[in-house]
């Protein structure tokens, strides 16, 4: 059942899923952009974590930004042992998400982690775990990524392209960014100071926290800060992932038409794995239900036209995990 919002739980989500102030008041600030009180502001927010409708709140971080790894995984799990599977992937906490799809490879996860030695070790430790291949999809070239999901007064959804921004060069991470980050990518707390906070957790004073998270959104390590909706929740039940065979000279040009698309949420080229996976471009498509994916990747494959060998939709049929990133970073040496 999709759940019915206030006006205000609407504005908010439709407002504020990125572009959240780094000031000392900031849900005052907020609260009075939608006319409400900063304590109305923050129960709502808390309501609308409660029930599952926010995946989560505060900064959405790049794990490679931020100098990490950020890599698609799946296994083929038999039936019998997907339960077991499931609950051995999402204990680790490199798992950002987790969603069970209709193919012969039924598991598909994210994994977070500082270090292409650790993104080794975490899939070696899942292979021993489960006793399962694991087949890793780092990307190759990223065409597109990310949307903002506007609800109107009908509860109708409609998916609003977020364009691309000028970043500066990245920047590593000291011992503070880290632990602003750690800190933090779990979501913001929902007290009237979130900044003075964190600053007070940190020990640092809170013009140095606000001058690091504005540092890490120049740099792209933050992507945006505040609401992230769970889309499942709200009515986007159809969510395919799109997978197609194009020829490897051709995959960059074509990557690039795919990302363009308004209805493309996440664009990236991915290694093959053959013989069992011959699928190179990955282009996420959402809808209502299964029928407007359809539509679309016909969309997707009248553009590619004779340049698509082959193609596959893997529907999402169950979100096994949903977390966004939780990166552990490694302790510098001595």
């Amino acid at each position: 059942m999709i759940p019915k919002l206030s006006p205000l739980q609407r504005a908010f989500i439709n407002g504020f899923q990125g572009g959240f102030p780094l000031s000392e008041r900031p849900y005052r600030q907020v609260g009075d952009r939608l006319g409400v009180a900063e304590g109305v502001l923050i129960a709502s927010i808390q309501d609308l974590l409660a029930q599952g409708i926010l995946s989560r709140f505060g900064p959405l971080f790049d794990a490679e930004r931020l100098g990490g790894r950020f890599t698609l995984a799946a296994l083929s799990v038999p039936e019998a042992a997907f339960d077991r599977v499931a609950a051995q992937v999402n204990a680790l906490p490199q798992v950002a998400h987790n969603y069970r799809r209709d193919h012969a490879l039924n598991m598909w996860f994210v994994l977070a982690v500082p270090s292409e030695t650790a993104l080794q070790s975490t899939l070696n430790l899942i292979r021993a775990e489960t006793g399962l291949p694991v087949y890793d999809f780092p990307k190759q070239r990223e065409f597109h990524l990310g949307f903002w999901l506007e609800i109107g007064e009908t509860g109708a959804l409609r998916l609003r392209r977020l364009p691309p921004r000028e970043r500066e060069a990245p920047e590593p991470l000291d011992a503070l960014d880290q632990s602003i980050v750690a800190a933090t990518q779990s979501g913001l707390p929902l007290v009237p100071e979130p900044y003075a906070q964190l600053a007070a957790q940190l020990d640092c004073s809170l013009d140095t926290l606000l001058r690091r998270l504005e540092k890490m959104l120049r740099t792209g390590a933050i992507r945006r800060i505040g609401a992230v909706p769970n889309h499942y929740r709200l009515g986007l039940r159809g969510n395919g992932m799109s997978v197609w065979d194009v020829p490897d000279d051709r995959a960059i040009a074509l990557g690039e038409q795919l990302g363009a698309l308004d209805f493309v949420s996440h664009c990236y080229l991915r290694p093959r794995r053959l013989p069992h996976w011959p699928y190179n471009l990955f282009a996420m498509v959402h809808g209502i239900d299964r029928t407007a994916v359809a539509e679309k990747t016909a969309r997707i494959a009248a553009l590619l036209g004779s340049h698509c060998r082959q193609h596959q939709v893997l529907y999402s049929t169950a979100v096994l995990k949903k977390t966004g990133l939780r990166l552990q970073f490694e302790p510098a040496p001595p």
